[in-house]
């Protein structure tokens, strides 16, 4: 019964010391958590990768940019407003990030691949920013990631051949340095939200 006692006795008396120790090193955090002000997805088991050619002709999946945060947006070159003004937003938040936008990258995956051809993906995303990357597949491939990344993209007929348009959803993903989906942004955010929450992401993975 003593002996019993005086362990009982030892390991009140460890736990007791130990307590501060433990509770500091709970608490510890070597770094800020993050204050996004987009949508905070992190919990999501979709959109893990895609094998897409770049606008150089480069075979790419999201393993290729790792260490970088990575911006992914399904549009096409012939949308009239929201695929412009997201890529607009986009390269004025390249600017705002200043040297740290070296640790971004953009990519646009065109969801209308009949029309959006390598060189016309580089054409237009060099209007808003050189360093932006023009992805594209075949039709099977097209329909494959924007699956996995729960995009709708539906074709509309237009007044006369090659003169259709695209219903698609309009939102982007963002990535953090290790190839993990961590962010939403829809449409209505503009270019400080996309610079800040960036930003965010960057500082937790330096």
């Amino acid at each position: 019964m003593r002996y019993r006692t005086f362990n009982a006795f030892v390991v009140s008396a460890a736990l007791v010391f130990l307590a501060p120790l433990l509770l500091t090193a709970c608490g510890d955090t070597s770094k800020p958590k993050p204050e996004f002000l987009s949508t905070d997805i992190s919990d999501v088991n979709f959109g893990e990768d895609f094998r897409l050619t770049d606008h150089n002709g480069n075979v790419r999946t999201l393993s290729d940019f790792k260490g970088k945060v990575v911006v992914l947006f399904f549009g096409y070159t012939h949308c009239p407003d929201v695929c412009p003004a997201t890529m607009s937003n986009l390269a004025t938040a390249m600017d705002k990030l200043g040297p740290d936008a070296a640790r971004v990258q953009v990519l646009f995956v065109t969801v209308d691949p009949e029309r959006d051809t390598p060189p016309v993906l580089q054409q237009y995303l060099s209007a808003f920013n050189p360093t932006f990357l023009g992805l594209s597949g075949s039709a099977q491939a097209t329909k494959a990631v924007t699956k996995e990344f729960k995009i709708v993209a539906q074709k509309q007929p237009g007044e006369a051949a090659g003169h259709h348009t695209v219903d698609h959803s309009t939102g982007t993903y963002i990535f953090d340095t290790n190839g993990k989906l961590r962010l939403y942004v829809t449409s209505d955010k503009d270019a400080d939200v996309f610079a800040h929450d960036i930003s965010e992401l960057l500082k937790t993975s330096a």
